[in-house]
C-alpha cells in the first residue's frame, strides 16, 4: 500500500472528522465509480486525477451501492457546497453533497486523504495500492466567495499556464478566479469589434525589471493575449471545477494599453496620445479614458463582447487609482462637469463608474469595483429621507437621499453618498475600511486587504527575498488574516460574500516566480476562507505547520514552486533587483 494521508492532515480543515479506525478501503482494479445524477463532474474529475496517477480504468458501477466502489451521492437536505465523506467497513467510500459542488469537494478531500502520489500525473509505482481507514468527515465553507485575483495584464500568463492554475485553485476549493485582463502594461482578451485592443495592446517594447525604481529593464518585448476561443476553454475548465471566472476591464484608469491602440479614447485635448504606447513600467499611470460618449460606446461595445464570453454575475470594472490631472486640464472634461452639473473631477469618476453600473444591471449582471468606487458622489446635504426595509430577522433603517442613494459614514467620519446602484459590490482592498463603509450601506463586498492577503507583498524579511515588495506578510500572518473585522454590524456582516488573495504581477514575470509568491500562503489563505477557525489570536498556526507538512508533499507532486519554510532556494533569488520593501507592521484601516 502507498503512503496515505491521515484525516487530521487536511488543508483546508473540515468542520470535523470522526476516526479512523480499521482499514475500510483499498484503491486498486476492482474500483468502480457509482455516480448519481448531478454529480458528473466529480465523476469526471475523478477518473482523469485518480485514475491517471495509478493507472486504474474507474468505470462506471454495475449497480446501485455495488461493492468496492466510490459512490458520489447529492441531498439537498445539505447546503450546496456542504460535502459528507463516509469510508465504509464493505470496501466502499460515499461522498454525499448538497449540490454538485459539495460532490466536487468531497471528491478534492478524497484526493487528499489517497495521499501525495494522488496527485501525480501518471504512477510512480503500479504496484502501488492506496488505502483507506475507516472514518467519516462532515464539511462546509465558512464563505461562499472563496477567491484568487490573477493579474494576466502586467505579465502575460498562457493559457495552459491559467489552466493550471484552476486546477491548484480546486486542489485548496477555492471558487473564484477574478482574472485582471487589462492595464497600463497590456489587453489580454480578444474583442472582435476592436481588433487593435490586442493587435497593438497586448505588446509591450521593453519591461521595467523589479520595482520602478530600478534601473534594470528588460529589452525582450512581452505580451500575449487570449483569442475568445481561449476565454471560452478557460471559463469551461473552472466550471468543470465549480470555480467562477470573474473578468475585469479596468476604467477609467489604468487605461493606457488601450490610449496606445486607439487614441481617441484619451484626453486628446491635453496629450498627444497618438504617441503613446503600452507601458513599459509600473505605477499610477496618468493617462486616463476621455469622459465622452464615444469612450462610453467603445466600453459599452467591449463590454458586450466580455458579457457573451463569461457567464458570471459580476463583472469587475477596476474603478481604482485613476489620476484626475489631465481632467483638471482638458476643456472637454471640464465641459463635462458642468454640463452633467457635477462639482469636481471626483464626482466625474463617479459618474464613469455609476454609468457602467446602470448599464450592467439593465442587462441581468452586477458590477463589482475596488474600493475607490464608494468615493465622488454627491454630498448627502439639505432633506433627506429615511428608507425602511424589512428583511429576515428584523427591520433597520438606512438614511438616504431624495434620489434613495443610501448615507454612509467614510472611514474619516463624514457623511457621504455611495450614489451605486442596489447590486453593486466592492472588493475592500486598501483595507477594511471601504468594505465596511459598503457594507454598512447594504451593498456586498470581497474582503482583500492589501495589509493581509497581496501576494506579491514578501514572504520574510532579509535581502535573500527576490525583488522585495511591501510588507513581511509570512505564512502565520495569511493564517490569521480574518474576513470579517471586529464591530462589523450583523446586518452588514451578513453582505461580506467572503475574501479574496490578490496576485499582481509586476515583478512576477513567468509561472515559477507566481508559484512562488503564491504558495504555500495560498493553503493558509484556502483555510482561512474554508474553515469554521477561531479568532486570529486563538488560531492553532503550529498544528497548521504540522499539516502543511503533509502538504508541501502535494506541492511537490504537482511541481509547484513554492516558497521551503527555510527560505529561498537558490535560483529563487534575484539579487540586485530593486524592490520596494516597506518595514515594520502595516497600518489596520
Amino acid at each position: 500500500m502507498t503512503d496515505t494521508t491521515t484525516a487530521h492532515d487536511l488543508v483546508p480543515a473540515p468542520l470535523s472528522v470522526e476516526g479512523p479506525h480499521r482499514r475500510g478501503f483499498v484503491l486498486d482494479r476492482r474500483t468502480t465509480l457509482d455516480a448519481a445524477p448531478g454529480t458528473e463532474t466529480a465523476e469526471r474529475w475523478l477518473r482523469t486525477t485518480l485514475g491517471a496517477a495509478f493507472a486504474l480504468p474507474l468505470p462506471a458501477a454495475a449497480g446501485e451501492n455495488a461493492p468496492h466502489s466510490i459512490r458520489l451521492r447529492i441531498d439537498d437536505t445539505l447546503a450546496p457546497e456542504a460535502y459528507r465523506l463516509h469510508v465504509l467497513v464493505d470496501q466502499a467510500v460515499e461522498i454525499t453533497g448538497g449540490g454538485p459542488a459539495g460532490v466536487f469537494w468531497g471528491a478534492q478531500t478524497l484526493r487528499q486523504l489517497l495521499g501525495p502520489e494522488a496527485f501525480r500525473t501518471a504512477p510512480v509505482n503500479r504496484e502501488v495500492t492506496p488505502g483507506l481507514p475507516v472514518l467519516g468527515i462532515e464539511d462546509a465553507p465558512r464563505f461562499g466567495w472563496r477567491g484568487l485575483m490573477l493579474d494576466v495584464a502586467r505579465h502575460f500568463m498562457p493559457k495552459g499556464d491559467v489552466l493550471r492554475q484552476l486546477d491548484l485553485m480546486a486542489a485548496h476549493k477555492l471558487n473564484v478566479l477574478h482574472l485582471h485582463l487589462t492595464d497600463d502594461q497590456g489587453w489580454r482578451v480578444e474583442i472582435r469589434r476592436h481588433p487593435r485592443l490586442t493587435e497593438v495592446g497586448a505588446w509591450r517594447a521593453r519591461t521595467k525589471w523589479g520595482h520602478r525604481a530600478s534601473p534594470l529593464w528588460d529589452e525582450t518585448p512581452h505580451g500575449g493575449s487570449y483569442t475568445q476561443d481561449d476565454i471560452r476553454e478557460i471559463v469551461a475548465y473552472a466550471a468543470e471545477r465549480h470555480i467562477t471566472v470573474v473578468p475585469e476591464i479596468d476604467v477609467p484608469g489604468h487605461s493606457q494599453a488601450a490610449i496606445a491602440a486607439y487614441p481617441e479614447l484619451g484626453n486628446t485635448d491635453v496629450v498627444d496620445t497618438a504617441a503613446l504606447t503600452v507601458w513599459d513600467t509600473w505605477g499610477v499611470n496618468p493617462n486616463v479614458l476621455a469622459p465622452t460618449e464615444a469612450t462610453l460606446r467603445f466600453y459599452e461595445g467591449v463590454f458586450e463582447e466580455v458579457l457573451e464570453l463569461f457567464p458570471s454575475t459580476f463583472v469587475h470594472i477596476g474603478g481604482d487609482e485613476c489620476p484626475k490631472d489631465q481632467w483638471k486640464a482638458s476643456p472637454t472634461a471640464r465641459a463635462r462637469i458642468e454640463e452633467l452639473g457635477l462639482a469636481d473631477e471626483d464626482e466625474l469618476q463617479s459618474w464613469f463608474v455609476r454609468h457602467f453600473d446602470r448599464w450592467l444591471a439593465d442587462r441581468g449582471r452586477r458590477l463589482i469595483g475596488w474600493d475607490e468606487i464608494l468615493e465622488g458622489g454627491s454630498r448627502a446635504e439639505g432633506r433627506a429621507g429615511v428608507e425602511t426595509d424589512e428583511e429576515e430577522g428584523g427591520r433597520h433603517d438606512r438614511p438616504c437621499d431624495e434620489e434613495g442613494r443610501h448615507r454612509v459614514r467614510a472611514p474619516g467620519g463624514e457623511t457621504t453618498t455611495l450614489g451605486l446602484a442596489p447590486g453593486a459590490a466592492v472588493s475592500s482592498w486598501r483595507g477594511y475600511g471601504g468594505g465596511v463603509t459598503a457594507a454598512e450601506a447594504g451593498h456586498d463586498v470581497v474582503m482583500c486587504p492589501e495589509q493581509y492577503v497581496y501576494l506579491d507583498h514578501r514572504q520574510a524579511p532579509g535581502e535573500d527575498e527576490p525583488m522585495p515588495i511591501g510588507y513581511v506578510r509570512t505564512l502565520e500572518d495569511v493564517y490569521r488574516f480574518e474576513p470579517l473585522p471586529p464591530g462589523l454590524s450583523p446586518e452588514a456582516a451578513a453582505h461580506v460574500l467572503g475574501a479574496q488573495a490578490n496576485v499582481w504581477t509586476e515583478v512576477m514575470e513567468n509561472r515559477s516566480r507566481v508559484d512562488y509568491q503564491v504558495f504555500p500562503r495560498l493553503a493558509a489563505f484556502a483555510e482561512v476562507a474554508w474553515s469554521a477557525l477561531p479568532a486570529p489570536e486563538q488560531r492553532d498556526f503550529a498544528g497548521f505547520e504540522h499539516r502543511m507538512t503533509a502538504h508541501y508533499r502535494r506541492l511537490d507532486a504537482l511541481g509547484v514552486g513554492y516558497r521551503p519554510p527555510a527560505g529561498p532556494l537558490p535560483w529563487q533569488r534575484r539579487p540586485g533587483v530593486v524592490g520596494r520593501p516597506l518595514e515594520g507592521a502595516p497600518p489596520n484601516v
